[in-house]
């Protein structure tokens, strides 16, 4: 109980808010950077395909995984600037699971005739 104590005295409540408003701003700005990594993709999946051919998934795959993705990426940084080692390495694993599903289901796949026009395109 002492170091219950101990962390309250060190911690106020006022820079207790700082770092959480810290935290969902640098979550915000990672999810915001996943956006930006996949609007390439979503603008050729949705709307770039051969005769009107899209690819539904990269919008419904993707964009979740990729926003994700990048909003955990940065809490990891986030953690890991704080010093809470335990907490940036859970963070980092969870990355690597969105970065695996991603890959797995190939969620910023093109529309299949953007992949498979041959030659004659």
């Amino acid at each position: 109980m002492d170091t219950d104590r101990d962390t309250e005295q060190t911690t106020t409540p006022r820079r207790e808010a700082a770092i959480g408003t810290a935290g969902f701003l640098t979550g915000i700005l990672g999810a915001l950077a996943g956006l930006a990594v996949w609007l390439p993709y979503g603008r050729r999946g949705l709307f770039g395909a051969f005769e009107g051919e899209t690819n539904p998934y990269v919008l419904l795959l993707g964009l979740p995984v990729l926003v994700g993705g990048g909003a955990v990426a940065a809490l990891a940084a986030f953690a890991a600037v704080r010093g809470r080692w335990r907490t940036a390495l859970g963070l980092a694993a969870a990355v690597a699971a969105l970065a695996a599903v991603g890959y797995g289901l190939d969620v910023l796949a093109a529309p299949q005739a953007a992949q498979d026009c041959g030659s004659p395109c």
